[in-house]
């Protein structure tokens, strides 16, 4: 059974770099992955990262979403590279020319990129609006773009608990299924923005490598004791999905 906490990454949403260092110092022991998104990065830069590589972050990943023609993700991709980055997310619409993109799953020193499916705030009547046919459905756009993250090289996707057993037995093992939108059925969160979500145990069971939980940790009244919960649904999930092969 894997470490429990190789498949916990948080989401450092916070406004300012002293946060940050703050978490990764409570949480460095039970966490194995920190996510650094557009709010943190744009605001305090890449010498961010050096600072919570110093203060115990095990791996990080780069959440910005790229979005751009290859040439430049590609360029970006090995930009990151001079910086303690472990993964790397970018948008499938810049991974339709494969031959424009670094192979970075055989290449140890570039971060691993993560495909983009579809952002798990969006669902069937979000989907509508931005003018997809009535017919396709969720689950089929994400795993046409698992599909072409996975041609063009990359690690693994970024979906949401409810498209990961169909992606893991689509694509199989060895790819990595990233999951946002964790929600503990122990934990409320507030002004939720998530359309698409799982608990820990239901998306480790499907078949899910790293879950992104962000604040049924942050807001929870002890943060710390709130992963150590998580990374027992987790261990949970990962019992089931012995017990059920």
């Amino acid at each position: 059974m894997p470490d429990p906490r190789e498949s916990l990454c948080f989401a450092l949403d916070v406004p300012s770099a002293a946060e940050a260092e703050k978490l990764v110092g409570l949480l460095s022991d039970r966490v194995g992955v920190f996510k650094v998104g557009l709010q943190l990065f744009v605001r305090e830069g890449p010498p961010l990262l050096s600072a919570l590589k110093a203060k115990g972050a095990w791996r990080i990943f780069l959440d910005l979403k790229l979005l751009d023609i290859p040439r430049t993700v590609r360029e970006a991709q090995r930009s990151a590279a001079g910086r303690p980055v472990d993964f790397l997310s970018v948008h499938s619409e810049a991974l339709l020319d494969r031959a424009a993109l670094p192979e970075s799953s055989t290449d140890e020193h570039l971060p691993k990129l993560l495909g983009v499916t579809l952002l798990t705030s969006l669902g069937q009547a979000e989907l509508s609006q931005l003018g997809y046919r009535q017919d396709l459905a969720v689950q089929d756009i994400v795993l046409m773009r698992a599909a072409i993250a996975r041609q063009a090289g990359c690690a693994g996707v970024v979906c949401s608990g409810q498209e990961v057993k169909r992606i893991r037995q689509r694509l199989g093992p060895g790819f990595l299924l990233v999951t946002p939108g964790i929600r503990p059925s122990w934990t409320e969160v507030k002004k939720d923005d998530q359309a698409r979500t799982r608990t820990p145990r239901e998306a480790i069971s499907d078949g899910a490598d790293i879950l992104v939980v962000g604040r049924p940790i942050a807001e929870a009244p002890d943060p710390l004791k709130a992963a150590e919960k998580i990374l027992e649904e987790i261990e949970q999930g990962y019992r089931d999905r012995t017990q059920g092969s």
